[in-house]
């Protein structure tokens, strides 16, 4: 079944074509199709096009069905195209022609872009649940771990001494910013596009503003012509904010995997966490930091792929517009993924004591040296000279005792006001409003 089909039958090698995978991909929107659905028939009856008799059918017939997508008991059937028309079909086979009306005013343009942005709104939220108990254990482990001290390196150079605290408290804070950048996206997903049609209004007396109420958006999508332009756009702009949060667990896996490195040795992990060698019996493989990389750098080229696919297109709905659901909704659920492995990982760290005692670490405190000195009355340059001529000359023995006070250093790591950034930005996407709406729409 096909809302578009008239008399024809399309080939077959045409349809396979033209579907291709969206009646999987369209199983992630099922549940948010209902919703728009259930929205939609209240604002129907509202302005005269169903009555309270039919709406009190489509309502409970609806709610049943999103009951049974819930349970994992619903799915799209062969030989329908996609999840408005399993919808459709199911709602028809329980009312008979009260079924149908369910499409007045509609599209299956603007219900997929009211579907994509629930279903984008919804992830949001999601992923800021799991950044923030990440965000939680690194600053734990910050607390833990700030007295550890390690190498801290620039050009993969041995640089100055940094901190187990300063090393998961740098990532607690990237984080912060990555959930900045996942509010404007969440302000741009959520905006209402449902009552655009296909793109250009209807001759039905609409009311938008209701759907937009019923269904938690902030706001409209006003214009129609723009709403179907935000296909696409609101994707690419959600792919990009999820994949700074990739880049940033990117950047820690690769430090994981230098860190656990023989040569540097600075973490470990127990066996279960770590893979083996088929022949090599000494092997402990940093599997999932690797494939945590892996992932979030196909999630960094995500935003790319989603741009070149949409470029060159002109106003107005086009195919191309469905492969995106292929690229972008996988995706998401990796970094949901990498996101509770790096918190199994992290979890589970151990953390090399002393490291910073060896000899080959000496240098590390020849910053420490110079500014002694500058202390002291010597101006930078000169202590900076003299420091460099006792190391040429085999007369360098630094003392290793630091004592750094400055904001966001090894002594004054600055937890609590990185906790309260994370705080006061998680409260500005105010969940709970758009929570609440859902709620008493499925309720």
């Amino acid at each position: 079944m096909k809302l578009w089909q008239k008399d024809k039958t399309a080939l077959k090698a045409v349809e396979k074509f033209t579907i291709g995978k969206d009646q999987e991909m369209d199983m992630f929107l099922a549940p948010f199709d209902v919703l728009g659905s259930l929205a939609h028939i209240q604002m129907l009856e509202q302005v005269g096009l169903l009555n309270q008799s039919e709406l009190n059918m489509l309502t409970d017939a609806l709610k049943g069905i999103y009951k049974q997508i819930k349970a994992g008991k619903f799915t799209v059937e062969e030989g329908i195209e996609d999840i408005h028309s399993q919808v459709e079909f199911e709602l028809t086979k329980i009312l008979g022609n009260v079924g149908k009306k369910i499409h007045s005013g509609r599209s299956r343009n603007d219900q997929v872009l009211v579907d994509i942005k629930l279903y984008l709104r919804s992830e949001i939220e999601t992923i800021v649940v799991e950044i923030q108990r990440l965000f939680s254990l690194l600053l734990e482990q910050s607390e833990k771990n700030k007295v550890h001290l390690l190498p801290g390196y620039t050009h993969l150079q041995l640089a100055m001494p940094s901190s187990f605290g300063l090393w998961f408290g740098a990532y607690a804070e990237s984080l912060v910013d990555d959930v900045l950048v996942l509010q404007s996206a969440y302000k741009v997903a959520n905006k209402n596009p449902l009552g655009s049609a296909a793109g250009y209004g209807s001759s039905f007396p609409l009311n938008r503003t209701l759907t937009t109420q019923l269904l938690g958006f902030e706001d409209l999508n006003y214009n129609v012509v723009y709403a179907q332009m935000g296909r696409g756009k609101t994707e690419r702009i959600v792919a990009s904010a999820f994949s700074n949060v990739a880049a940033t667990l990117a950047k820690l896996s690769m430090d994981a995997c230098l860190f656990m490195n023989q040569n540097f040795g600075f973490i470990s992990f127990p066996d279960e966490l770590t893979t083996g060698s088929s022949i090599m019996p000494h092997k402990k493989n940093p599997d999932v930091f690797e494939l945590v990389r892996a992932r979030c750098n196909q999630l960094m080229a995500l935003p790319n792929e989603i741009a070149l696919m949409t470029a060159n297109l002109p106003s107005g709905y086009h195919r191309d517009l469905q492969l995106i659901k292929e690229l972008l909704f996988p995706a998401i659920q990796n970094l949901k993924d990498c996101l509770q492995m790096i918190q199994l990982m992290l979890a589970n760290v151990v953390i090399k004591e002393n490291i910073l005692e060896d000899e080959k670490y000496k240098f590390l405190f020849s910053v420490e040296e110079v500014n002694k000195l500058v202390l002291g009355g010597m101006p930078f340059r000169d202590a900076y000279k003299k420091v460099g001529q006792d190391i040429e000359s085999n007369q360098y023995n630094p003392a290793k005792n630091i004592n750094h006070t400055h904001e966001g250093s090894l002594g004054n790591l600055c937890t609590e006001e990185i906790k309260t950034l994370m705080e006061k930005a998680v409260a500005e996407f105010n969940f709970r409003k758009t929570n609440e709406a859902i709620n008493k729409l499925v309720s």
